[in-house]
């Protein structure tokens, strides 16, 4: 059993983009990795399309789109996805 939580920041390196990635950063705990994704990879930019990313920044927590990035970050969204809790075993 995976003993992280997956964090996924989806983003196009953009100053909202960057303050997308420090509040994840702030919110995540010991449980929770933390990994930002260049969207300018058409590879990235490609699984972004599968997974339902329309725009950046955009953050998918254990493989789900988290609520948080439409205006602006919201940091309850993060957290009611799951954002600095460890998993439950």
């Amino acid at each position: 059993m995976n003993d992280k939580r997956k964090v996924e920041i989806f983003s196009a390196g953009c100053p909202v983009c960057e303050a997308a990635v420090s509040v994840v950063n702030r919110l995540a705990c010991a449980s929770c990795e933390v990994t930002v994704l260049d969207m300018k990879n058409p590879e990235i930019a490609n699984r972004a399309k599968n997974l339902g990313i329309g725009s950046v920044p955009a953050v998918v927590i254990d493989g789900r789109l988290a609520e948080c990035c439409g205006r602006g970050i919201n940091e309850e969204a993060l957290k009611a996805a799951g954002l600095g809790q460890a998993l439950a075993n």
